[in-house]
């Protein structure tokens, strides 16, 4: 199993910007996949960006692409998500996962508002 802790949303204005990290613990996962996603009031859960941690390749959701980074530091077992040019839309609950076969693996959520 893999523990995650999310930490660093809040509330910003619109077109702030915000460092969102998910700190990772528990069994090793050099290989694993991991992922931000975000789930809005009544709407669905949607994946807004991956890194595969030890490639280093990333992939993002259309609504985030030139706007969001996701990164990870290794030697911290850490992964971050920068968020800039924050939109009102991008308000909602954001999730670290780990990808192991399946993603299978989440943190509690910490929740992003941007006001207008």
């Amino acid at each position: 199993q893999v523990q995650l802790v999310e930490s660093g949303g809040g509330l910003v204005q619109a077109g702030g910007s915000l460092r969102l990290s998910c700190a990772a613990s528990g069994r090793t996962f050099s290989t694993y996949l991991m992922g931000w996603f975000r789930q809005a009031p009544g709407k669905e859960r949607e994946i807004v960006a991956a890194i595969s941690w030890s490639g280093g390749s990333t992939n993002y959701a259309d609504s985030v692409k030139g706007r969001f980074t996701i990164s990870r530091d290794k030697a911290k077992n850490t992964v971050y998500l920068q968020m800039n040019s924050l939109k009102p839309e991008d308000t909602a609950v954001y999730y670290c996962a780990a990808h192991l076969g399946s993603w299978s693996n989440w943190g509690q959520g910490t929740q992003v508002t941007v006001s207008s």
